[in-house]
Parts: C-alpha cells; sequence; structure tokens
C-alpha cells in the first residue's frame, strides 16, 4: 500500500491507522517519488493528494493507469478541493474513490477495505466465459484479457476490460448504470453512477479513433450505454 501525501501530519494519521488495520503503507511525500515507487513495485492499494510538490496527484494518476505494473491497482484520492469540478476530474482520470479534506480516518479506513477487497483481476462478467467475442473491428479474448481495434492492441484495465466485454456481448442492448455497477463492480461499496460515466470515458480514450464522437461504445441518453450493433 502507497500513501502520498505532502502534509507530515495527515501522512503520519493516515499511516497510524492503517498500521493498526494490519497493513504496512509506504509513505512518500511527493509526486516524483510516488511515480518512481509506482513503476518500480505493486501496490494493493494507492492513497493519492492531489496537491503534491513536483508532480501533482492527478499527473501521477494519468502516468500510473498508462505506464505501470499498478495500472489496475485502486486508488483512493484526497483533496482539499470542494467543487465538484475537481472530485469528477479526479474520477475521470482513473481514481476508483475519493475523500475530501478534512475527512475523518475511520471512513477513510472504510474506504480502503472496500477498495482493497476488490480483485485485480476478475472473470469475465458473462456467463460466457472463455469466449472470444468479436464485433465489428473490435476482438476481445477474456482468457487473455486481451483486445484489439481493427488489429491494434489496446491496453485495458481490469473494469475497462469487464466494462467492454459486458456490452460487446450484447451488442445493441442498453445497460443501464445499475445494470453496468451491479455486473461490473458487483455492488461493492462507495462506487455510484457517475463512476460509470468516468469508466465509459476512459474506455473510449482507449478504443474509439474519436472519443467525442464514439463508433463503439455509445450512450442512449436518459438510460445508460450499448454497443454499436451495426
Amino acid at each position: 500500500m502507497l500513501v502520498v501525501e505532502d502534509e507530515p501530519h495527515i501522512r503520519e494519521l493516515v499511516a497510524l491507522h492503517l498500521r493498526l488495520e494490519g497493513w504496512t503503507p509506504e509513505l512518500v511525500d511527493n509526486g516524483v517519488t510516488a511515480l518512481e515507487r509506482l513503476r518500480a513495485a505493486p501496490f494493493d492499494l494507492v492513497i493519492l493528494d492531489i496537491m503534491l510538490p513536483g508532480l501533482d496527484g492527478l499527473t501521477v494518476l494519468n502516468a500510473l493507469r498508462r505506464e505501470s505494473p499498478n495500472g489496475d491497482a485502486p486508488v483512493l484520492l484526497l483533496t482539499a478541493r470542494r467543487e465538484e469540478s475537481d472530485k469528477v476530474l479526479g474520477l475521470e482520470s482513473g481514481a476508483d474513490d475519493y475523500l475530501a479534506k478534512p475527512f475523518g480516518v475511520r471512513e477513510l479506513v472504510a474506504r480502503a477495505r472496500a477498495l482493497m477487497r476488490r480483485p485485480r483481476v476478475v472473470a469475465p462478467v458473462t456467463s460466457e466465459a472463455g469466449a472470444v467475442v468479436r464485433v465489428k473491428d473490435l476482438e476481445l479474448d477474456p482468457a487473455r484479457r486481451r483486445v484489439t481495434v481493427a488489429g491494434r492492441e489496446a491496453e485495458l484495465t481490469s473494469y475497462e476490460f469487464d466494462l467492454l466485454y459486458l456490452l460487446a456481448s450484447h451488442p445493441g442492448i442498453v445497460f443501464s448504470r445499475e445494470a453496468v455497477l451491479a455486473r461490473v463492480w458487483k455492488g461493492e461499496a462507495f462506487v455510484t453512477e457517475r463512476s460509470v460515466d468516468a469508466l465509459v470515458k476512459r474506455l473510449r480514450r482507449k478504443i474509439e479513433t474519436d472519443p467525442a464522437n464514439p463508433a463503439y461504445v455509445l450512450t442512449v441518453w436518459g438510460t445508460g450505454y450499448k454497443l454499436a450493433d451495426d
């Protein structure tokens, strides 16, 4: 578990309560060192402050999702910013949950515990376990957790793959946000419908030629999402 926080008293308080839970947190006080550690070793959970010296937390988060062995590690974002747009930006950048400062340490521990329960590699979300799915130029191989788009391999996190596999296994079928939460996150706490929207945006950046005008993962306004079936 990696804790990235530049305020010493918050960092030590968080570390104390995590140790009381039986975890062994590694403490880092800046973005540059955090990214070095994330590229060097796997972590079960990353607790990441947004406002950091060197590299800010969102920059670290984006790099973590793109180019480290922790690409699918759960991330709990800490922020002193209370504006809604900042929280949304954090989720869209790949955070799994967030807490606004000041926060209660019991709530932080509860959220950390919930995120730690998430499997790093999960089984396919459909009953067609092991079946390769092909729709348009997409090919999904659940056994290898591999996705190609028009012959180009797309590197997806576990949740991104599960969402795409769910939609691609049922092309043209609309899934509500509630259904996606139940099938992909399996009812885990501290995950909201906004988490679904953020996951879709991240997925589109990786598989769509123009994410603003998607050809694969389509929005059905007022309902949810579907995979194009034409």
